[in-house]
């Protein structure tokens, strides 16, 4: 797409900004211009949320400096951005369900007449913003009431009503379904039609083509270039994105994983929209079934609608052969499925119960006598996890809390270990944890499949798939996009299969 653009809107400067032994940011050089839709591209980690922060006045840099129509931002923080006229649109959404369309496009900065709120101003306000930008929303409904795309339209409404310079969108397709994405791309053109620049995080690469006219790559704290959308191909972009990391694939020996007999996990059709629309696939006894996919490609909710958490639309799971139609998390617990959770903190642990009551609170029966728990039980029981595991405590009776995060990482496993499950659905289990137990927690699973288990191994970081997986399904657009595996199995073929347009 080209770009009929002159003025420079933004000028980013040699911005760095450091954490205690990260390098979050470093020189980064950027240069946004007039009515210019500018996607911003790396993994996880690669620098541009601290970008997007630092244009925002989120963060105090360490040196450089970001200029908007030529007045610095300084240190003036998020009001100060707002004044140059940035406005940023987050993933996560900001509404609230209970007030009104208006009410929310207005939120803070109510008008009034008078002591009192003027509600007619409001609606009035909205209206003009929607029909600026061509969409059809009514300003009196309730937030609540609307789908999630429109949602998603309100927030940039929200944005777009403060009239700013620069309009930064954090990834905001990534809960959409597909014709919902369609609204909000051609919205996004009509904005930077209007002369608005527009900085676009995101990691589907067939949106970008569709909408930028450029794009910037980060990579390890870095801006490393600059392309042409129109005129880079999928294999270069991911190049560009990855650097020497897909080379330096340390693989572990391939494992012999015989896929004749029947699956021990078997997925069909499942639907869990917007974010899940046909998905299925086998895992075997002894497999390590990798499931690979960008931000909102619906990993996550794959592995809780299999165990039962999270009810499908559509769709049947089948456990070493018998198939249920509506798996309960109660169900599919009795068949030996076992899910360690995304979010540790707040769904994996007990946070005050000791190490040695985090690891049995998923089958407490056998550690009891009847209806009483056995502490005896319960300390012979955990002190064999522990053993097996390599969890590192000064005592079963620790409190979990006070463990690392990847030893807490492991006894979250070492439940569904206690529970007898043959079938582990691992959703990002080495997310927060340091190099060392990342690589004790690949080797714990790979033990794991050569004990016979069936391993659903899900992770935001590509680069790691190919360390502990035998295969790998690239999930794009609520559809499996490919099926990697041997030689094929690398980070670059993932990432390319993930995005590929």
């Amino acid at each position: 797409m080209a770009a009929d653009v002159t003025e420079p809107v933004v000028v980013v400067d040699g911005v760095t900004k450091h954490y205690p032994g990260v390098r979050a940011l470093t020189d980064a050089d950027l240069t946004i211009r007039a009515g210019e839709i500018r996607a911003l591209l790396g993994r996880n980690g690669a620098g541009k949320s601290t970008l997007i922060r630092a244009l925002s006045g989120v963060e105090r840099l360490d040196r450089g400096s970001v200029a908007v129509a030529g007045d610095r931002l300084g240190a003036g923080g998020v009001r100060r951005a707002a004044e140059l006229g940035i406005s940023t649109v987050h993933q996560e959404l900001s509404l609230v369900a209970e007030l009104s369309v208006a009410e929310n496009m207005y939120l803070g900065r109510w008008p009034r007449r008078g002591r009192t709120i003027d509600y007619t101003a409001m609606r009035t306000g909205a209206a003009a913003v929607f029909q600026r930008l061509g969409i059809d929303i009514d300003p009196a409904a309730p937030v609540g009431s609307l789908s999630l795309a429109a949602r998603q339209l309100v927030e940039i409404g929200r944005a777009v009503r403060e009239q700013p310079r620069l309009l930064i969108l954090d990834e905001p397709t990534s809960a959409l379904a597909a014709a919902e994405v369609d609204v909000v791309l051609e919205t996004v053109t009509r904005i930077a039609s209007a002369g608005v620049a527009v900085l676009y995080v995101s990691h589907r690469l067939e949106e970008i083509r569709r909408i930028a006219h450029s794009a910037t790559v980060m990579r390890d704290g870095q801006i490393v270039d600059t392309v042409d959308i129109g005129a880079a191909d999928t294999a270069s972009i991911v190049s560009l994105m990855l650097g020497d990391s897909a080379a330096a694939d340390a693989r572990p020996p391939a494992r012999e994983v015989d896929r004749t007999g029947r699956p021990l996990l078997s997925v069909r059709g499942l639907a869990v929209p917007p974010k899940v629309l046909d998905v299925s696939f086998d895992v075997f006894p002894g497999e390590v079934l990798g499931l690979g996919g960008l931000m909102g490609s619906g990993r996550t909710e794959v592995l809780r609608a299999v165990a039962g958490f999270t009810p499908a639309a559509a769709g049947t799971v089948s456990v070493d052969g018998r198939e249920i139609s509506r798996p309960s998390a109660a169900v599919m617990k009795r068949l030996g499925v076992g899910m360690t959770p995304e979010d540790r903190k707040n769904e994996g642990v007990v946070p005050l119960l000791g190490v040695d009551e985090n690891l049995v609170l998923s089958k407490f029966d056998s550690v009891s006598s009847g209806p009483t728990v056995r502490p005896g039980k319960v300390r012979r029981a955990a002190a064999k996890l522990i053993a097996r595991l390599s969890i590192a405590t000064a005592s079963a009776r620790t409190p979990i809390v006070n463990l690392s995060g990847g030893n807490q990482q492991k006894a979250v496993i070492g439940r569904w270990l206690h529970a007898g499950s043959r079938v582990l659905l691992l959703d990002e289990p080495t997310r927060g944890v340091d190099v060392q137990s990342k690589a004790e927690i690949y080797r714990l699973v790979r033990e794991l499949a050569d004990g016979g288990a069936a391993v659903v191994f899900v992770s935001g970081e590509l680069e790691e798939l190919p360390l502990v997986c035998d295969r790998v399904l690239a999930l794009r657009g609520g559809r499996v996009a490919g099926e990697l595996t041997g030689p094929d199995l690398t980070t670059d073929s993932v990432l390319s299969a993930a995005m590929a347009a």
